[in-house]
This record gives structure tokens, sequence and C-alpha cells, in this order.
């Protein structure tokens, strides 16, 4: 079974680090559910989410990010709503589906022109994705259908030794998947009803 460290634990980012620079798994903490992420700019890495996951080939990964610059480099062409979305509910339970860069790995978007991005209330989070310098493709960690990892022990159960090891931080506070928001239509549309509730203003509602 992988390892698994409290993210507290010295050296913890640094192991961390090298797992995903060497194309592994891992598993991670977020403010909603813990997540298992993989470098979010190799197409290899990202790939063995799907394989982890049992997820299916067409459901496109999301990207965690650290700070609000780093939209720059994944996205492309973002709209003043998105930047408004983005700028009163992060970090936080919000996902925001932006035009990608083209030259984002291909299974990050299943293959088409978006990418849903997030940045999460997580310090640990954020904290591992400033020290790798890049992204995290992540999503719950857990197997497709089955309902979403509120702790490390959670995670090991489903998810094993596809994973390289697994950052404990506790019990996650947040117990639901982010509120997910197509900004690449006006208005913004919600994709999936989360945890926020988001100003009607800002949004239309399905």
């Amino acid at each position: 079974m992988p390892p698994v460290i409290r993210a507290d634990a010295l050296g913890a980012l640094d192991e961390s680090v090298r797992a995903l620079l060497a194309d592994k798994l891992i598993v991670v903490p977020t403010d909603t559910v813990y997540g298992v992420a993989a470098h979010g700019l190799r197409e290899a890495a990202v790939a063995k989410l799907y394989d982890a996951k049992l997820r299916p080939r067409d459901k496109a990964i999301p990207l965690l990010l650290a700070d609000p610059a780093d939209v720059e480099h994944v996205g492309i062409g973002v709209g003043a709503l998105a930047r408004t979305l983005m700028a009163r509910y992060w970090p936080g339970a919000l996902t925001v589906v932006i035009p990608a860069r083209p030259e984002l790995p291909p299974s990050l978007t299943a293959g088409g022109n978006t990418v849903a991005v997030r940045i999460p209330d997580c310090d640990v989070t954020r904290a591992l994705i400033r020290a790798l310098g890049a992204p995290l493709a992540a999503t719950s960690a857990n197997l497709s259908g089955v309902s979403p990892a509120l702790t490390a022990s959670d995670a090991v159960a489903m998810l094993g030794d596809a994973v390289a090891l697994i950052l404990d931080n506790g019990h996650s506070l947040g117990g639901e998947a982010s509120t997910v928001v197509d900004a690449t239509v006006s208005p913004p549309r919600i994709l999936r009803p989360g945890p926020l509730t988001l100003d009607p203003d800002l949004v239309s509602h399905p």
C-alpha cells in the first residue's frame, strides 16, 4: 500500500513533488474532498488518472491552481464575468470552465477546447502547486461513480497502489465536490450545483 504522510511532516512537499515529476499519482487534501492528482502539464501523467479511477476517457479532468495569475498559463480569452467569479469566490469551492490553451495535454481536456480550473482554499495543496511550478490535474480520490473520499484512509481503500503516496491533512472539512460553472457562455451557467450559493446576477441556473 502507498505511504500515508502527514501533510505537515518535514519533507512531505518535497517527496510529493518528486513523485509528481516522475509522472506518478498522489492523493492530496483540498477544501472540498480528497483528490487524486498528477502533474497537470504532462500527458503521460494525466492519462494515468483515467486508469486509476476507471474514469471514462471522454470526461475531462480539472486543474487545481495556486494563484489567480496561474489562469493565464492554462486559459486563453478568459472573459470579464469569469474573472468576476474568480475574484469573488476564489480560493474556494468554485470550479470555472474557461477556454483552454491549445498546448494543454489532450487527455486533460478530453480532446475539447475548454478546461475547468479552481483555486482550493487549502494552504497545503496551494503550497504543493507552487513547489511543483505547475498546476495539478486533479479529480476526487475515488473510483468513478463512488462517493468521494473524505479522509486519507478512504482514499487508500479505493485507490491503493494506483497512487505513489497520500498526503493526510485530516478529515475533509467541505465534504462535497465543488460547484462547477461554464464561463465560456454568457451568462455563465451552472453545470454542477455544489456547496456555493452563487450570485444569480452573475450566473444562470439549470
